[in-house]
C-alpha cells in the first residue's frame, strides 16, 4: 500500500496493493485503520457510482458547502479519467490552484479529496465507470460548483484541440473562482 501526498499535500493519491495470479486480481479498495494511517480521515457515509457512455465526459468541478460539505475517495472500476481537485479554502497558501492524477481500472490508484476542494474529471475512455465514497449524504441545497473551464485555474483536461468536452448544463452555467464567496475559511479546513 502506498499513499503520496501531491504537490498540494491535502490531496492523497493511494496505490493498493493487488495480488495477482492467473486467475486476475484481489485487492483491498478500502480498509479503514490502513486509509487512516496514509492521512485519508474519512467517515464515508455514502457509495456512489458513474458511468460516463463517450470519451471526453467532463464531470465538474463540483462541492458541496457547509454543513454538508463532502471529501470523497476517487476510484475508476472501467476505463480511465483526468481526476482533478481544485484548492477553494480562502486564505490556503494553494487557493486557486489545482492537482491531477490519471486514475485507471488497471492500477486501481484512488484519489482522496477532502471538503474545502471542488473536484472533477475527465473520462479518457469510453465506457468509464468512476466509484467514490464521500463523507457527507447527497444535499441539493449544499450542492454547487465552479466552471471546468474557467481560466484563471489553467486546468489542461487532456482533450485534443480536434476534440469538444461533453458537459453538463449545469456544469456549464457554474460560476467561476472569482465569483465564488468564501464557503471554506482555511483556518476552519486545513
Amino acid at each position: 500500500m502506498k499513499f503520496q501526498r501531491l504537490d498540494i499535500p491535502a490531496i492523497i493519491l493511494i496505490t493498493p496493493d493487488r495480488h495477482q495470479d492467473k486467475r486476475g486480481f484481489f485487492s483491498e479498495t478500502y480498509r479503514r485503520d490502513i486509509w487512516q494511517e496514509g492521512g485519508v480521515n474519512g467517515n464515508f457515509v455514502q457509495d456512489n457510482h458513474s458511468l460516463s457512455v463517450e470519451k471526453f465526459v467532463i464531470r465538474g468541478l463540483h462541492f458541496q458547502s457547509p454543513p454538508k460539505a463532502q471529501g470523497k475517495l476517487v476510484r475508476v472500476s472501467r476505463g480511465s479519467i483526468l481526476d482533478v481537485a481544485v484548492d477553494i479554502r480562502h486564505g490556503s497558501p494553494s487557493f486557486g490552484q489545482h492537482v491531477s492524477a490519471i486514475l485507471d481500472a488497471k492500477t486501481g490508484q484512488q484519489l482522496w479529496v477532502p471538503a474545502g476542494f471542488a473536484h472533477g474529471f475527465c473520462t479518457l475512455e469510453p465506457d468509464t465507470e468512476v466509484q467514490y465514497k464521500v463523507t457527507n449524504h447527497y444535499a441539493p441545497e449544499c450542492d454547487a460548483g465552479i466552471k471546468w473551464n474557467d481560466p484563471a485555474l489553467g486546468i489542461n483536461w487532456n482533450i485534443p484541440e480536434d476534440k469538444a468536452a461533453i458537459v453538463s448544463e449545469k456544469d456549464q452555467s457554474a460560476v467561476c473562482l472569482a465569483e465564488l464567496d468564501v464557503v471554506f475559511p482555511y483556518e476552519k479546513f486545513k
